[in-house]
């Protein structure tokens, strides 16, 4: 944790500490020493292949494949050696040997195209690697880096946020980000703190409300009293949790990788057998080592290894096209072994943007609803807030003209006046605009009561509330809430016929808003006002139970849980940058419903992986033994492994197709 908090900007790198876009840390793909030697391998033998295709003299081509091997082939090569060293040999050491085994009977581009598969998938995995890295660092950016410290004498002080300690008081103007994690002592405001929580809507902050470092404060200034050190904040611990999670993750591999030592071990054995037995009885030497180097290659697990590739990367590829990017063929393989689902509210299952749901004028006002909605929304035009935005986005929908707006005042946590066409317009929260005595004077007894009523029954719904008033007397209530991605409630119900048992839904948001929603997707399992940890307990408490849990979400506070999860999938389009590079997959069009189709498209990958198995597998038990028992002509070894390769590899790439992903997205 303290190598990652010394990476934090300098208060000369953010001198004001304010909450514009954290610096995006990203590492550049030619900065990796494995990608520029999987580059170089890759572009020789491209460089290679059309000379040797196209007839030219083998001097021309042969020395390109040789720098194909050295470039891309010296570092699996060397850790194959390293892992000797340690007693262990792996199947990378094992495809160098067969590499090179292959060019010594001439067939230089299939040893050099191992060499190149192998080299590329080293890069993209360091790559991966090196990305899920700067994201968590780039993480502690969203906290400033300074922060306005009070002084005993109320002096002000820019301090750099990690010398705060517990006790001392910071001033948070307007725009600015929360720099500590503290409890409010003075000033009213609204905060969005939607990277903690997932909430929607900026939250009302008052004396006496917790809130959070990283966080986005609104138009009022807000006093703070830091009660916590930087290292132990809620952004910090999110970091903590996801590498921890990341680092404690049980090690995924491919169903043919889990017995690769067992089997280069054996080809290592029995092809030293095939070459020394029959000397012993005094077989004729290049006799022997032909048989052995022929019983080599018909027995190396090229087939096996194309047998598992083809499907999962032709299930990559497919998937890719419909806007679903799985990160490896681990994950896609992952993917189809889940058994059950964890959702995130906002953003995920919602689109994550509030919107006008009602328009209730109250009865006696004399208002039509598009009345209501424009008078409401020539107050709101001038504001920014996000409520805001709402009401004058459905005016607009409406196609309703907006009059001008004067005399405009915003009151923090409570609302916003504007005079409209000579009339006094207020719009804002209920609870403070009924209760100023000062309106509650001019306004009818019965129009708060009725007020008071459509507020009740919008919020018991899941709703936010927002009244209008006009000349101080309410006139009709606005429902805002975050409206729910089309095809939600299908995705739902094809993730409880694929894995069995119904997703559970895990939100940071109000648990009326949170079972507002779950009724509607038809979601029982509902668990709200969920802090980033409190996500993570819930996952692991899954998978302590035995399910390999699936979680989908799209904020800094998913992260953690996608990090836990066996297998997280990431929304694109609004995902933050921790959350994608957190999760194994991105959703790149935030189109739910491809969700239950990915899972679908990988159990058929993996039915296609065993198909290959079992081909390769009596291809080469047939060509072993008559390599053992009888006499294997060599370019007859040769043409039977290849063309085991041939049809593995053909039988893959049938996921190819659009049918099947029209069968997936059916399954699903």
């Amino acid at each position: 944790m303290s190598a990652t908090l010394a990476e934090r900007p300098t208060p000369a790198q953010d001198p004001a500490g304010r909450g514009g876009a954290a610096p995006r840390r990203r590492t550049r793909v030619l900065a990796l020493p494995e990608a520029r030697w999987a580059a170089a391998a890759l572009a020789l033998f491209l460089l290679a292949l059309p000379l040797q295709l196209t007839g030219a003299p083998a001097w021309s081509w042969g020395p390109l494949y040789a720098a194909a091997y050295v470039t891309g082939g010296w570092e699996p090569a060397w850790a194959g050696l390293l892992a000797l060293k340690e007693k262990t040999l792996d199947v990378d050491l094992l495809m160098i040997v067969a590499a090179i085994g292959a060019a010594s009977i001439g067939q230089v581009m299939d040893g050099a195209l191992l060499i190149v598969i192998f080299a590329t998938s080293g890069a993209l995995e360091a790559l991966a690697t090196a990305r899920t890295a700067d994201s968590v660092r780039g993480l502690l950016d969203l906290a400033p880096a300074t922060a306005t410290r009070l002084d005993g004498d109320g002096a002000e002080r820019t301090v750099a946020t990690e010398d705060l300690a517990v006790g001392d008081t910071i001033l948070i103007r307007p725009g600015e980000r929360v720099g500590a994690d503290g409890r409010v002592a003075d000033g009213a405001s609204e905060v969005d703190q939607a990277t903690i929580t997932g909430e929607p809507l900026p939250v009302p902050k008052e004396a006496g409300d917790e809130v959070f470092a990283g966080t986005l404060n609104g138009t009022g200034a807000l006093r703070v009293t830091v009660e916590r050190d930087a290292s132990d904040s809620v952004i910090a611990r999110i970091v903590a949790m996801v590498e921890e999670a990341s680092e404690t993750k049980a090690p995924t591999q491919l169903f043919i990788e889990k017995v690769e030592q067992r089997y280069s071990v054996g080809i290592v054995v029995a092809t030293l057998a095939v070459f020394a037995i029959p000397l012993g009885f005094g077989a004729n030497l290049t006799d022997s080592l032909l048989r052995a180097m022929t019983f080599m290659i018909v027995a190396s697990p090229c087939a096996v290894v194309l047998a598992t590739m083809p499907p999962l990367l032709s299930a990559i590829a497919n998937a890719g096209r419909h806007g679903v990017l799985v990160k490896s063929a681990v994950v896609m393989e992952r993917l189809g072994q889940v058994d059950a689902v964890a959702l995130d509210k906002t953003g995920t299952l919602t689109e994550g943007t509030p919107r006008v749901t009602d328009v209730r004028p109250l009865p006696g006002a004399g208002l039509s609803e598009d009345a209501l909605l424009g008078l409401a929304a020539a107050a709101e035009h001038p504001s920014e807030h996000p409520l805001a935005r709402a009401i004058v986005g459905a005016a607009r929908e409406r196609g309703l003209h907006l009059a001008d707006a004067r005399d405009f005042t915003s009151a923090p946590g409570v609302g916003v006046t504007a005079a409209v066409d000579g009339r006094t317009v207020a719009v804002g929260a209920p609870s403070r605009l009924l209760a100023d005595p000062v309106e509650a004077e001019a306004a009818d007894v019965v129009e708060a009561d009725a007020a008071d009523a459509v507020v009740a029954e919008l919020e018991e719904g899941g709703r936010t509330a927002v009244l209008v008033r006009c000349d101080g007397r309410p006139v009709g209530v606005l429902g805002i809430a975050d409206r729910l991605r089309p095809g939600a409630a299908a995705t739902v119900a094809a993730l409880t016929t694929l894995t069995g048992t119904a997703p559970a839904l895990l939100t940071g948001d109000n648990p009326r808003a949170a079972a507002r929603l779950a009724d509607e997707d038809g979601i029982t399992d509902v668990r709200a006002g969920l802090l980033p940890q409190d996500k993570v307990a819930a996952v692991r408490e899954r998978e302590a139970a035995g399910r390999r849990v699936l979680v989908v979400g799209d904020g800094v506070n998913d992260a953690p849980a996608l990090a836990a999860a066996h297998t997280g999938v990431a929304m694109g389009r609004a995902g933050s940058d921790l959350a994608l590079e957190t999760a194994d997959a991105v959703i790149v069009r935030d189109e739910l419903a491809t969700v239950p189709a990915v899972v679908a498209l990988s159990r058929a990958a993996r039915r296609l992986v065993i198909q290959n198995l079992v081909i390769a597998g009596v291809f080469i038990s047939g060509l072993v033994v008559w390599d053992l028992v009888g006499h294997l002509p060599l370019p007859l070894g040769v043409l039977g492994h290849e063309g085991s390769t041939v049809i593995v590899g053909l039988n893959g790439l049938r996921l190819l197709r659009e049918a099947a992903w029209r069968r997936a997205a059916d399954v699903g």
